[in-house]
């Protein structure tokens, strides 16, 4: 077994089904985890993270990747703020590699690749792109171009290759691979389901993720996210001072 698989409580707040291609967005209340699934394999999830309080703080890729001297996200990394504070931690991860580097799809790669379709004719099941799925979610909040960011892409695998060149790896994610995320503070969160911009696959095939929550409460003293580094602990205190 996964030495990072946890079981699952036998009561759950809330759960959803994040179909293919589709977006969501919701607040997430300090001390609750939620844990996405992919039964498929093989999916992507974009995400991005937001102070649920005031929204001007948010997720910040290259600060979150400095204090924790890592490239990629795994069991016991934190989503580090633009204030310092952690907005989430990954509390449980089957996977092993979240990439942070490679961005999201946009209207004009979609079409490229898979063609072009149309609401009016195909419904849900038209071609969606992750920049445009994101921003519908955080116009829901007032928010704009100007607040889409780096995201966290949720079971895929980017590398770096000697050259330079960024080697995407299909299907990284085995069917029912997860991620716990517990929220550290109160966060707005953004998920969209599209497929990973470097996925060399010529057929346009969003895969359905499980979403389930529950309250589990914030970080303990010895928790492994926050021994992690020291950098981690003083993102704990600095987080837990808001909340004292």
């Amino acid at each position: 077994m996964n030495k990072n698989a946890i079981s699952m409580p036998e009561s759950v707040a809330w759960k959803m089904q994040l179909r293919g291609g589709a977006h969501w967005s919701g607040v997430v209340r300090r001390g609750t985890t939620l844990r996405l699934v992919d039964p498929m394999g093989g999916a992507n999830v974009a995400a991005l993270f937001y102070n649920a309080d005031d929204t001007a703080e948010r997720y910040n890729m290259p600060d979150t990747l400095k204090a924790q001297h890592t490239a990629y996200l795994t069991a016991g990394c934190v989503c580090y703020s633009d204030m310092g504070r952690i907005l989430c931690s990954i509390s449980q991860d089957t996977v092993g590699w979240h990439d942070t580097i490679g961005g999201v799809s946009n209207a004009a790669l979609v079409a490229k690749r898979y063609g072009a379709t149309r609401f009016q004719e195909q419904r849900n099941e038209r071609y969606t792109n992750g920049y445009d799925s994101l921003l519908n979610e955080v116009a829901k909040f007032g928010m704009g171009r100007r607040d889409l960011g780096a995201t966290v892409n949720f079971f895929s695998k980017v590398t770096a290759q000697d050259t330079g060149a960024l080697r995407f790896h299909p299907r990284h994610s085995p069917p029912g691979g997860y991620v716990g995320l517990r929220f550290e503070m109160n966060v707005l969160a953004v998920f969209a389901a599209c497929q990973h911009p470097l996925d060399p696959d010529p057929q346009y095939n969003p895969r359905a993720v499980d979403v389930y929550a529950w309250h589990s409460g914030p970080a303990t003293e010895n928790d492994e996210c926050r021994l992690r580094c020291p950098e981690n602990a003083r993102g704990f205190q600095n987080t837990e001072m808001v909340f004292a």
